[in-house]
């Protein structure tokens, strides 16, 4: 099932507001419907009826049916105007009653810009669409642009191409393919229509290549030089949209499965451009309460990650989820003198996870594919995290102490991502780095976020969610199936995530020991019955198999190599040595 459903609608609100000014609208007759303007059909039966009408026929109900019944064709729009107007200026003038106002339309709102001309003219305000190409003569799009403020560059014949501000310098460029109806020089006939000049062809491969599309109000049936230029583009970019009323024709649905388009059923353009942009400024709007989905800011973040040039978006995205994550933690639904009990510790947990998910999975995939500048941000935005925790005046023990659980996710999530693609000195650096809180000794990162050495990870407060209730690593537990539901974001699909997760667990277990120097851990390890020194152990504890899995890895030369490189165990190969007796020993006492 798609990410958007039924609701492509959304799909291409994010993409636009993603890409600013990459997406062009192209329109048709359609578009005009609703200001009385009508479309080429419309005009084409009003043609037969003025001409028959002429001729002495009487009213018919059905003008199409009668011109096939007279002529054995259907009426043609483009034929009928070469038989009736033998120039390109007579056929300007015949087109001029159709789209010009007259004073009583103008009263009644007639033949003025719509909706969708207003809304459209809105995105391009807000820099979101530069190019508008149109098969239409009349000028709504460019007064509804004139009226918030904007020129349009306005391209309507060969002549106005060869003069035009080019394309990347305009804030809006406004293609007529046809001509404007007070020229008369308007493409209107089957002959005309079938071939731009170079100059025109050229602009339209150029737009079609280095843009995404919205099709709206063109039927794709007549307009033969511009099928075929969608055609005939090799590249696919960015997407293309088109939005429909009913059924498409044999002609749009040749173009839409060349492109790739995906086909937008809406009820008229005024409420589909007017949706959109809503949709658009809303996102622009609530940036700080951004309501996209989890996936699509894994997505995004993914995107970003692509490319260096997106390092500052990648650091906006970030920024616009810490700031909802906070504005949450900080929220009712939080309250730190709440009643506390089984229930609503297992309700504030969940909650804590469902505002934490986009920033935890956007974490992971930092971990495994992100570089240096990077995982700057990551530190940064955990460091200040934990300060914005840490600053609160007082409340229920409890909640004081899970408050920060966000900070665990992000931390284990990050983590993962960087055990997965192997970033061994990434993780020691992380784990080792220091964070602060006013008036208090700076502490490692895992010496406050891992395991039992968070002030939340408390045995006890984990033991009340359902099914931990006699598990010896229960915040251990829980994390590992919280972030194998989540692992397909950041971790794809390992061969074994228990032990991708078991590896990181022993890496943190293996940095919380390397507080102590190696002369303390040699002397706490000289006494064979002593439990040895004190260091969070997460599941590995317990699980006997894994156990020996890792001491059979830590004692392959090619692993001690890696990580002693990385920084772990003080870069020492005896050290690592008397990790493995310590983890051993503080396992034997949580064996079953």
């Amino acid at each position: 099932m798609s990410l958007f459903g039924n609701d492509p609608m959304t799909g291409l609100a994010f993409s636009m507001h993603e890409n600013k000014g990459v997406f062009a609208v192209l329109l048709g007759s359609g578009i005009s419907k609703a200001a009385a303007i009508p479309t080429g059909w419309e005009i084409t039966l009003d043609l037969v009826r003025r001409v028959a009408s002429a001729q002495g026929v009487e009213s018919q109900l059905d003008w199409g049916k009668w011109y096939y019944e007279k002529t054995s064709k259907h009426p043609n729009y483009s034929t009928l105007l070469e038989e009736i107007a033998s120039t390109p200026e007579e056929r300007r003038a015949i087109l001029h009653r159709y789209i010009e106002p007259s004073d009583d339309e103008r009263l009644e709102g007639k033949k003025l810009p719509t909706q969708a001309h207003h809304a459209i003219a809105k995105l391009v305000q807000s820099g979101y669409v530069r190019l508008i190409i149109t098969t239409n003569f009349d000028r709504l799009m460019e007064n509804a642009l004139r009226e918030i403020g904007i020129e349009p560059t306005i391209v309507s014949s060969n002549d106005a191409l060869l003069g035009a501000q080019p394309l990347i310098h305009t804030q809006c460029y406004l293609l007529k393919l046809h001509g404007d109806y007070k020229d008369a020089r308007i493409l209107n006939t089957d002959s005309e229509l079938s071939v731009y000049s170079d100059e025109y062809n050229k602009l339209l491969d150029r737009a079609m290549d280095e843009h995404g599309l919205i099709v709206c109000g063109w039927s794709g049936e007549w307009d033969h030089a511009l099928r075929a230029a969608l055609l005939r583009t090799p590249n696919r970019r960015y997407p293309v949209y088109w939005a429909a009323r009913g059924e498409l024709g044999t002609g749009a649905l040749d173009l839409t499965q060349h492109r790739g388009a995906k086909i937008m059923q809406i009820e008229d353009a005024n409420k589909f451009f007017d949706l959109l942009h809503r949709k658009v400024e809303m996102l622009e709007q609530n940036r700080k309460q951004n309501p996209l989905s989890v996936d699509l800011v894994v997505h995004t973040t993914k995107r970003y990650l692509s490319k260096p040039e997106h390092r500052i978006q990648l650091d906006e995205l970030l920024t616009i989820e810490v700031e909802r994550l906070l504005e949450r933690v900080d929220g009712v639904d939080f309250s730190l003198s709440a009643p506390w009990g089984k229930l609503e510790i297992r309700e504030r947990i969940e909650r804590y996870e469902s505002i934490s998910e986009p920033l935890a999975k956007a974490f992971g995939v930092i971990g495994r594919w992100g570089s240096s500048n990077e995982d700057l941000i990551v530190l940064e935005i955990v460091r200040g995290l934990y300060r914005h925790m840490g600053k609160v005046a007082g409340g229920n023990s409890g909640w004081l102490s899970l408050r920060s659980y966000p900070l665990i996710l992000l931390f284990t999530a990050y983590g993962l991502g960087a055990v997965r693609e192997g970033r061994f000195k990434v993780l020691n650096d992380f784990f080792t780095a220091e964070l602060t809180v006013e008036h208090r000794e700076p502490q490692r990162i895992v010496d406050i976020l891992f395991l039992w050495n968070w002030t939340g990870g408390e045995q006890s407060v984990w033991q009340q969610l359902e099914g931990l209730e006699r598990r010896k690593t229960p915040l251990s537990d829980h994390l590992f199936d919280v972030m194998n539901e989540w692992r397909t974001s950041f971790a794809g699909v390992p061969v074994d995530f228990d032990l991708l997760f078991d590896r990181f667990e022993v890496l943190g277990s293996l940095a919380h020991l390397s507080m102590y120097s190696e002369a303390q851990v040699e002397t706490a390890l000289s006494v064979p019955t002593e439990r040895g020194l004190w260091m969070s152990v997460g599941r590995v504890g317990w699980k006997t198999a894994s156990l020996r899995l890792f001491e059979t890895e830590l004692n392959s030369e090619k692993i001690k190599l890696m990580l002693l490189a990385a920084g772990f165990a003080h870069g020492s190969r005896r050290f690592l040595e008397l990790f493995l007796d310590n983890l051993k020993r503080r396992a034997s006492f949580m064996q079953w």
